[in-house]
C-alpha cells in the first residue's frame, strides 16, 4: 500500500484548491498517474494504458467539483473512473488474457536469486492464470484486480466501484476461489517445499 509523506497535502485539499486554481490538479496527476498506468498495463497492456490514464484524469478534472471532500485520498475515486473506462475495453482485456494463454512461457528470469523460483513458478502458471482471469465475470475480476494489482483496500475498492464492502468481500472471495481452482488449488508464488 502506498502512503503519502506527511509533507504532502491531502488529495481532497488539492481537488478543492483546483476549483479556483486548476493547476493544483496537476499534483494528483504527478502522484497517481504512474500507479494507474501500471494497473491498466497489467489489465490491457501498455498500448492503451497511456490513453486511458490521460482520459481518467480528464474525466476526474471535469468532475472535480462533484468529488466528496470527506475522502482525503483520491486513489479510490481515480481507480473507480479508470475501472469504468476499462469496462469499455472488456473485449480487449479478454483478448489479452487469451493471447497470454497462447503465448509460450519464457525460460529466462532475471536475478536476484530469491526471485528466480517465484518468477519461474509464476511464468509457468501464466496460461492458467490468464484463462482463469478471462473466465471471471467482469465484476469479480474488477474487485480482484483492484485489490491485487491496484493495491486498494476493501474499503477503497468499495468506494471506487460504488458498492457495499460486503459485496467487495463476496466478489473477492468468489474470484479468488475460482482463480485458485484454476491453478490447481495452489499458489505458484509460495514455495511449498520451504
Amino acid at each position: 500500500m502506498i502512503t503519502q509523506p506527511a509533507t504532502r497535502g491531502a488529495d481532497a485539499d488539492l481537488v478543492s484548491a483546483s476549483w479556483t486554481q486548476p493547476e493544483a490538479f496537476a499534483e494528483l496527476f504527478d502522484r497517481y498517474s504512474a500507479m494507474l498506468y501500471r494497473y491498466v498495463s497489467k489489465r490491457l497492456g501498455p498500448e492503451p494504458a497511456e490513453d486511458l490514464v490521460g482520459e481518467t484524469f480528464l474525466v476526474a478534472f471535469s468532475r472535480r467539483r462533484s468529488y466528496d471532500l470527506a475522502y482525503a485520498d483520491a486513489r479510490p475515486w481515480l481507480f473507480g473512473i479508470l475501472t469504468k473506462l476499462i469496462s469499455r475495453h472488456r473485449r480487449t482485456e479478454a483478448a489479452r488474457y487469451r493471447a497470454l494463454l497462447r503465448a509460450p512461457v519464457e525460460d529466462s528470469v532475471d536475478s536476484p536469486a530469491d526471485r528466480v523460483a517465484a518468477g519461474v513458478s509464476a511464468q509457468a502458471a501464466r496460461p492458467e492464470l490468464a484463462s482463469a482471469l478471462a473466465a471471471l465475470p467482469a465484476k469479480d475480476r474488477d474487485v480482484l484486480l483492484l485489490i491485487a494489482w491496484g493495491d486498494l483496500t476493501y474499503e477503497e475498492t468499495a468506494q471506487a466501484l460504488g458498492i457495499p464492502i460486503g459485496t467487495v468481500r463476496s466478489r473477492l472471495n468468489r474470484g479468488r476461489r475460482k482463480v485458485r481452482a484454476a491453478l490447481g488449488d495452489t499458489n505458484p508464488l509460495l514455495d511449498e517445499e520451504a
